[in-house]
């Protein structure tokens, strides 16, 4: 990724908390809003479905082993097809931009063509198995 872009704005691992929690924390740390594309977000069916029986929202479980990088967005296809030549980065995608819309928020355009406010998780979180 340095290789790349030498201007890397955070990099953060999702694994407490989830998703929302690392962008929730992010956009209210530097003031921007953060707008997800649901479509784009890489969830496996055993996931969804494990979370739809619980639940749960799958933004909000840990994600073992995961990367979410904020970048340049003049950089960002050159990041991302860095993350992609490396065999454990092969499947990694774009999943939001940060606007000046919403500051401090999360917003996710959902596959109906809606939006919802991401919040961070309330109430306990699930305990790590590892």
């Amino acid at each position: 990724m340095l290789a790349v872009c030498q201007d890397l704005h955070a990099l953060r691992d999702p694994i407490r908390g989830g998703l929302a929690t690392s962008l929730n924390e992010i956009a209210g740390a530097a003031g921007v809003g953060i707008t997800l594309d649901e479509r784009s977000l890489p969830v496996p069916d055993t996931v969804a479905n494990a979370c739809s029986l619980l639940g749960l929202d799958p933004l909000h479980v840990a994600n073992e082993g995961e990367l979410v990088a904020f970048v340049p967005p003049d950089h960002a296809e050159a990041v991302l097809e860095a993350i992609r030549a490396h065999p454990l980065g092969k499947e990694s995608v774009w999943i939001g931009t940060c606007v000046e819309d919403h500051p401090g928020m999360v917003v996710a355009a959902t596959g109906l063509g809606g939006t919802r406010v991401v919040d961070m998780p309330l109430g306990e979180q699930l305990p790590r198995i590892c």
